[in-house]
């Protein structure tokens, strides 16, 4: 009995007999069941930030190269995943985070007027060159390439954001709940990454997705400031 690739055969055979599964029978299964909830749970992620940054009409506090990175991050892993004929579960959510982050460097943009000439060109250099790594048209080893400086494009789309949080002692319009959904996929996703034998690449990214997000996640709860009392009415 499967579904979207996942055998339920074996759990509901045991389960059946009045035995619990075994393990080798279970962790698969989990592990393709936290695959698709990370990917259902990735078409809000970065909604919460978008709806922030539209309901106070700011950018405060956020790192524009930051995003800008983020983006050009998840082009390339996705491109590399398709590439390596990966099961969906194992990469879904990097669909949905690219489409995301495009419309949140979008609006950062907006916000950000008045756009330069310097933003225009990355915009279009980034349209230009994305299609051509998603259909997977160079060569082997620059693709290769490519994704190994995807972990360091990665950390460098974090750290800027992580030192502007350090300065300033604020992160700004930053979304608490976008970043508690990056921390916790991210932990999620290296469990799954290790069950469904990804390269050893992919298990690293996961992992500094842990580090980063935990990190801007810890700055968010440190540098949250009180909400003040409101003063009771006197009757």
């Amino acid at each position: 009995m499967a579904f979207l690739g996942i055998d339920f055969g074996c759990a509901i055979g045991s389960l059946r007999h009045g035995q619990f599964p075994e393990k080798d029978c279970l962790l698969p299964l989990i592990s393709k069941l936290l695959g698709y909830a990370i990917v259902a749970a990735s078409t809000t992620v970065k909604l919460p930030q978008i709806l922030i940054i539209l309901k106070h009409k700011s950018v405060r506090g956020l790192s524009v190269v930051a995003f800008e990175l983020e983006a050009i991050g998840y082009t390339i892993a996705l491109a590399y995943c398709l590439h390596k004929g990966l099961p969906f579960s194992a990469y879904g959510e990097y669909v949905f985070l690219l489409i995301q982050a495009i419309v949140l460097v979008a609006v950062i943009y907006y916000f950000s007027q008045p756009v330069g000439a310097t933003t225009w060109i990355k915009a279009l250099i980034f349209s230009a060159i994305a299609p051509t790594i998603l259909a997977g048209r160079i060569d082997p080893m620059l693709f290769e390439a490519l994704y190994a400086s995807q972990h360091a494009i990665f950390l460098c789309a974090r750290i800027p954001q992580i030192w502007a949080n350090f300065s300033n002692k604020s992160t700004g319009e930053l979304s608490f709940l976008t970043f508690f959904m990056n921390f916790a996929g991210s932990m999620v996703r290296v469990f799954t990454s290790l069950q469904e034998k990804a390269p050893m690449s992919v298990v690293t990214g996961s992992a500094l997705g842990v580090l980063m997000n935990g990190t801007i996640l810890s700055q968010i709860l440190m540098y949250k400031k009180p909400q003040p009392k409101r003063e009771k009415k006197q009757q």
